[in-house]
């Protein structure tokens, strides 16, 4: 019988060997054998459905006890106790949904309801680059107020386009309270996508608009937002996949979530059939801090280097195209965009 290593099995099971390593001391997938002289894990390709079974509970945030129960029950008692739990999940979830209304609509009370009326210089840099793909579907625009990236998907860049148009207006400053007003643009960047996009079109979104001394952000999907100040970096959006969310949730491990199957499967986007549902968020900002957009063809390739790019104690020029390099230099693999927005007084 021919048996794999643990990198060779974990990634066809779409598992890490940090993983894999720690279910074997749990005793929910043990290895076939362990080399007596090097230690290491060896595994059998029988054991590969029970793998991918693992993999599949873990990324619906299934605890490792429960896990546990569905792979050593009867084949034919699986179905019913992963039915079972979901069942309790989305009870669960019915049962928090009033209590978030009610702590929103509170916390939303107490925001202090004047905008600051100082008003900040921006200064934008951008970097787009094709990448190995065939097409460029990433779209970007950097205005006076409003900067915004989409990630188009599908057979066109129109979905990202028309998102991004819908956008554009907010630099003329429209009448009105931003939030309001954000929100009313995402719905019709939302619409606008639905009139060009095919079954299998769509985008992601991510806006910064500034409004005196407050950013105000519109996000859905998994390009990304960031603000920099005094050399720190400040993650501004979180990313809509279900990998992310269970990170997030000390569910799976970064180590899991980099080798998942479904690592970039998005669960929030603008396309036909997925929920029209985006963030909109504010923060403050002041003179000296730094903003940045990324597509995923940055920040899933430079991972935690990034960091030290986008803080770097040069103009945003220097710094968009440090970053454009640094993915060119890694191989570049996918569309990518980067916007630089350095803010003075």
């Amino acid at each position: 019988m021919d048996l794999l290593t643990i990198g060779d099995f974990g990634r066809a099971a779409g598992l890490s060997a940090k993983a894999l390593r720690l279910y074997d001391e749990l005793g929910l997938l043990r290895p076939a054998e362990v080399d007596r002289s090097s230690g290491y894990r060896l595994y059998a390709p029988a054991q590969l459905d029970r793998a991918r079974l693992v993999a599949r509970l873990r990324l619906v945030g299934m605890p490792l006890a429960r896990i546990r129960e569905v792979c050593e029950a009867d084949p034919a008692e699986r179905a019913g106790l992963v039915a079972a739990y979901w069942s309790q999940v989305d009870a669960d979830h019915a049962s928090r949904r009033g209590v978030v209304a009610t702590l929103v609509l509170e916390l939303e009370t107490k925001e202090h309801a004047m905008t600051p009326t100082h008003h900040l210089h921006a200064h934008a840099a951008v970097r787009h680059g094709r990448g190995a793909r065939d097409a460029q579907l990433d779209v970007v625009h950097a205005g006076s107020r409003v900067f915004a990236v989409a990630d188009g998907f599908g057979a066109s860049p129109a979905a990202a386009e028309a998102a991004v148009a819908a956008m554009t207006d907010l630099d003329a400053a429209p009448d009105g309270s931003p939030g309001t007003v954000l929100r009313e643009r995402l719905a019709r960047a939302f619409a606008a996508v639905a009139d060009v996009a095919g079954d299998q079109d769509g985008t992601t979104l991510t806006a910064l608009w500034l409004v005196g001394g407050q950013v105000h952000l519109g996000h859905v999907g998994d390009a990304r937002g960031h603000r920099v100040r005094d050399g720190a970096v400040r993650a501004l959006t979180r990313d809509h996949t279900s990998v992310q969310a269970l990170v997030e949730e000390g569910r799976l491990t970064p180590d899991e979530a980099r080798v998942h199957e479904h690592r970039a499967l998005l669960n929030r986007a603008l396309a036909p059939g997925t929920p029209a549902d985006a963030d909109v968020t504010r923060t403050d900002v002041r003179a000296g801090d730094r903003l940045v957009l990324t597509t995923d063809g940055v920040h899933a390739v430079l991972g935690p280097d990034l960091d030290a790019l986008l803080s770097r104690d040069e103009d945003a020029e220097t710094v968009a195209a440090a970053v454009a390099a640094a993915v060119e230099d890694a191989g570049a693999p996918d569309n990518y965009s980067v916007v630089v927005v350095d803010l003075a007084s």
